[in-house]
């Protein structure tokens, strides 16, 4: 393994911050053109594709940070994972699949699909950052509509919401609003 100047300046930035950064804040730490920023990012990833790191190079639009391999993860969670209190139970889960696959959505159309109040999972999915507010229904009311995070792309290990895997159309059929 032989990273240029560059690379192992961006591979120590990257280790050293305990936040994902994006390429105009890696820009503007290393005084490197976006462009020479995104050219050792990708040889950065390259490298650490091998199979002999155990970390890989989480890359999205917006943000760039190392995460541990996925593959690594059942040696790890019990130590390094999140505690069971930050669990998502089925209904969370059921509402933030929804809010994933149809956003933005509104808290009455969620509940419209599930056939239950949502508020409660609403309130929990925004007080751990996996979905927010983007904005309000041109209808009457102007009810908020919801959509998902930076942190639910992170978590569940997303570059975007386009590489969310495709449903099979009865799947799809649930995410459906009734009537």
């Amino acid at each position: 393994m032989k990273l240029t100047r560059e690379a192992s300046l961006i591979e120590a930035i990257l280790f050293l911050e305990n936040e994902p950064l994006s390429i105009d804040q890696l820009e503007k730490i290393t005084g490197l053109p976006k462009n020479a920023v995104e050219t050792v990012l990708e040889e950065l990833k390259t490298e650490y594709e091998k199979d002999y790191h155990g970390v890989c190079l989480y890359m999205s639009p917006d943000e760039v940070f190392f995460a541990p391999k996925k593959e690594l993860w059942p040696y790890l969670k019990d130590r390094y994972g999140k505690k069971t209190g930050n669990k998502l139970s089925k209904a969370a889960l059921e509402t933030l699949a929804i809010i994933a696959y149809r956003q933005p959505i509104t808290k009455a159309e969620i509940e419209a699909i599930r056939g239950v109040s949502s508020d409660a999972m609403v309130r929990l999915l925004m007080s751990r950052n996996l979905i927010q507010e983007t904005g309000k229904k041109d209808v009457p009311g102007r009810p908020a509509m919801y959509g998902t995070t930076k942190d639910f792309l992170r978590a569940f290990g997303l570059r975007s919401i386009a590489d969310l895997p495709k449903l099979e159309k009865e799947e799809a059929e649930k995410f459906e609003l009734n009537g």
